[in-house]
């Protein structure tokens, strides 16, 4: 259950299997299945969620009733309301399950402690939030300055299995657009 998560740390530091042991008392082991909810709006995240298998989405609906996806997390992917997370405020978020998946779970409190007994963990998750900064400002710039074809062309690129795995009404929602302009993008880029 571990392995892909470990794989992930690998790329940025390497633990002994010692720290490995330690690192693994402090994950919970869960299962979540498809459309089963991981977070409701209004309620405190409590956890901090590595995807092992499967696919979760989070995403808020707005007054209107719009749906608005932040985030897709397939395999090797975090997913949490980080606001919620680390602030302990209600969440504006759901997070619910798109397939049947296995999550590695660690609370705030055991995630404090598991940095100071495993310290090259550190870097590990300093980079991924480098990662993370990084990944949501170019999400900013790409849909204040890119068109709608570049953004799906992007999303393409940045989850290639996502298209099969997905229903178009959430990869509109997702890009901001509505499910009618997404099948005219995919059309045109299939005649070019």
């Amino acid at each position: 259950m571990f392995d892909l998560l470990f794989q992930q740390i690998s790329t940025t530091t390497n633990l002994t299997a010692t720290e490995k042991e330690r690192c693994q008392t402090y994950f919970t082991q869960h299962t979540v299945r498809k459309r089963q909810f991981l977070l409701q709006p209004g309620d405190t995240c409590q956890q901090l969620a590595f995807v092992v298998t499967g696919l979760l989405r989070a995403y808020t609906i707005d007054d209107k009733g719009t749906e608005h996806i932040i985030q897709f997390a397939p395999e090797g992917n975090w997913i949490s309301d980080p606001n919620s997370f680390f602030l302990h405020e209600p969440s504006r978020y759901a997070i619910e399950a798109l397939e049947e998946a296995q999550l590695l779970l660690i609370t705030n409190e055991a995630m404090e402690e598991m940095l100071a007994r495993v310290p090259a963990l550190e870097r590990y998750f300093r980079k991924l939030l480098q990662k993370n900064v990084i990944a949501l400002h170019q999400r900013l710039i790409s849909s204040l300055s890119q068109s709608t074809e570049e953004k799906y062309q992007a999303l393409r690129r940045q989850f290639p299995d996502l298209m099969q795995r997905v229903p178009q009404h959430m990869i509109a929602a997702y890009l901001g657009i509505t499910p009618e302009t997404l099948s005219r993008v995919r059309r045109q880029l299939l005649r070019d």
